[in-house]
């Protein structure tokens, strides 16, 4: 079925935007030095449509944090040798440990969506997973991880759009694959397979928030906010930090440019120096 044909979404003005952005980026600066301090351990799921907004939007979560608390995880096809593994063992090793934050850009619900949709997987292993999926996460919430799964929903007709701004893009044509071209004719078969797997993985313990993506900026905004609400962090006081002041030299000199192997200046070039 079509979804909001000939109807552009309404953008949230790039001002308003960028002024909120930058609020809430603040507050995941504090998030995270919470997850420090208190030893914390966070995963975040990004799950939805192909264009959907998924990875625009883990780059504004990330983009003043810490790589070494902050990290994301996007895992490749699996080789041979993981395809004989139990199917969440090459998950598991990426879950944080304590004071770590993980986004997963794409998670162990690949299983539920395109390898069902696209045949990469047994009836038998879908249904597995259908069961097993909910067991997993409850012992991940057991243990003390707090466990945050977004599902990114885009209309036909938008991501159709995006589908086609990224042909037209030669420097963001590399994020279209046939695999995403696919899912333009398989639109109904991903959505039962959502429908489906939300019928049985949206547990009370882990359950999916469905951000609205039709316009990008609202949906970064609406994520952001709503994870920031639901974790329970404070501001931790850091120490204040001084510069020290800077000892009188020892003799030391710099080794002269001419004995040493420069990158050209092609910006002096540009700037007709």
């Amino acid at each position: 079925m079509a979804h909001g044909k000939g109807k552009k979404p309404q953008r949230m003005p790039k001002q308003v935007y960028e002024q909120e952005l930058l609020r809430l980026q603040a507050e995941l600066v504090k998030l995270q030095e919470w997850v420090r301090v208190e030893g914390a351990r966070v995963v975040v799921i990004f799950e939805g449509r192909d264009a959907a907004g998924k990875g625009s939007t883990i780059k504004r979560v990330t983009e003043y944090l810490n790589p070494r608390v902050a990290r994301i995880t996007a895992l490749p096809a699996p080789t041979e040798r993981q395809r004989t593994e139990w199917y969440f063992q090459r998950y598991i090793e990426h879950l944080p440990a304590a004071g770590e934050l993980v986004l997963f850009d794409r998670s162990w619900y690949n299983r539920a969506g395109v390898e069902r949709v696209m045949g990469f997987c047994t009836s038998k292993e879908y249904t597995r997973f259908l069961h097993q999926c909910p067991i997993f996460e409850r012992l991940l919430v057991e243990d003390g991880i707090l466990l945050h799964k977004y599902w990114f929903s885009v209309s036909d007709n938008e991501q159709e759009n995006r589908f086609r701004s990224r042909l037209e893009d030669p420097m963001r044509r590399w994020k279209l694959s046939p695999m995403d071209l696919e899912s333009i004719s398989r639109w109904e078969d991903y959505s039962r397979a959502k429908d489906e797997m939300f019928v049985h993985t949206d547990i009370p313990e882990a359950p999916w928030y469905v951000v609205e993506s039709e316009d990008k900026r609202s949906a970064r905004i609406n994520m952001i906010a709503h994870l920031l609400s639901t974790i329970p962090y404070y501001e931790v006081q850091r120490p204040p930090l001084e510069l020290p002041p800077r000892p009188p030299s020892k003799g030391y000199e710099r080794t002269p440019r001419e004995m040493q192997t420069q990158v050209p200046d092609h910006a002096a070039t540009l700037a007709g120096h």
